[in-house]
């Protein structure tokens, strides 16, 4: 800090002499740059020794990024996120959170545990009202699946991605960059993409998850092989959820983490000096089912226009909107009937009430 904010001599004692001034007083910020620069690169290891889980890959102009596998809910994956943050020593750290689940970075592990198993009618509204009815509900289906293995395995989700925030903090010059496509893009295309039936079909199947989850199972889909044989029997069942869920987002992260990669450029002492660039060293931290996509796309030309447009709604799509907001007001109207129709039948119940109906009938009698 002493050296990147130099002292100012007005700053200095009048009656102090001139000949004890620091060295901090003579040195510019671009020398404070290298010299914090040459000793990350020290700390770095030329040939660091990562986990399994770990891909490399390669830039054309010499930049590296280390892609790691994760699983969401594992103890093991934040050990190696943390070990090859602090083995490279990265430039940039990547994650695969967007804006909308920033948040979960800075939060404890007890207050993500605690809202991850509340479900409730508030978190219902909010969803709807940023995502419309169908991507809202949709979310908030799979933030039923997301608790439910909270509650079998006693561990928040995206541990990782905080363990990551932390370790880029401690490296300097390291930069931290959100990675993943917007929430409400993503669930809107999927939910465009589903048919009718399916569309019931998958709400059905997440309504009714109550398989148990152990922690060993959890450590299998960091497993590419069996991981990638799950994925093939999800796209047997729902292709275009699969496209839009994974394979898009396969192309937009792989999009940031080149982004993330182009060279970084040197402080210069002046204006005249020629501007020096040097090949930078990101670390990827992404669920380890995007790790065969992100290698896939890695040397294709990529344009991630196309998957952020969000399509406009189907005819299946207005017919189950239609049909679900006709069940929700069908009921709402019903549940006034019966609750309108005991209130008079316990009115008509009470004794002052028989009696006034009563003097009513023999008046109308007379008459």
């Amino acid at each position: 800090q002493a050296a990147a904010n130099p002292m100012s001599s007005s700053d200095a004692p009048e009656d102090g002499p001139k000949e004890t001034s620091s060295v901090s007083q003579n040195i510019s910020d671009a020398d404070a740059f290298k010299i914090l620069l040459e000793m990350k690169m020290k700390k770095r290891q030329k040939k660091p020794t990562l986990p399994s889980t770990v891909t490399e890959l390669d830039t054309e102009d010499g930049s590296k990024v280390y892609v790691v596998g994760t699983a969401h809910f594992s103890d093991s994956s934040k050990k190696d996120v943390v070990k090859t943050i602090q083995e490279v020593q990265p430039d940039v750290v990547v994650v695969e959170l967007c804006q909308y689940r920033v948040s979960m970075l800075k939060m404890d592990e007890k207050t993500l545990l605690k809202e991850a198993k509340e479900i409730n009618l508030e978190k219902l509204q909010q969803a709807i009202k940023q995502n419309g009815v169908m991507s809202g509900l949709m979310q908030m289906l799979l933030l039923k699946v997301s608790a439910h293995i909270t509650e079998q395995l006693g561990m928040a989700p995206g541990g990782e991605f905080r363990e990551a925030f932390k370790e880029a903090s401690k490296v300097p010059f390291c930069k931290f960059h959100l990675g993943d496509r917007p929430i409400p893009v993503t669930f809107k295309r999927a939910i465009a993409a589903l048919s009718f039936w399916q569309k019931v079909k998958l709400a059905w199947g997440l309504c009714f998850l109550s398989d148990p989850i152990s922690k060993d199972d959890v450590e299998k889909c960091k497993q590419k092989d069996l991981l990638e044989q799950m994925m093939a029997e999800m796209i047997g069942e729902f292709p275009d959820l699969h496209r839009t869920i994974v394979s898009e987002r396969d192309i937009y992260l792989t999009y940031m983490l080149k982004q993330a990669a182009k060279q970084i450029e040197l402080p210069r002492a002046s204006e005249s000096e020629p501007r020096k660039y040097i090949p930078a060293v990101v670390v990827g931290v992404v669920g380890m089912g995007h790790v065969p996509g992100i290698e896939k796309n890695w040397n294709s030309d990529l344009n991630i226009q196309e998957i952020m447009s969000v399509p406009p709604p189907s005819a299946s799509s207005k017919i189950f909107k239609f049909v679900i907001k006709a069940t929700v007001f069908g009921l709402m109207g019903y549940g006034c009937y019966r609750i309108g129709q005991r209130t008079v039948q316990f009115i008509l119940s009470m004794p002052a009430a028989q009696s006034y109906l009563q003097k009513l009938t023999e008046i109308r009698s007379q008459h």
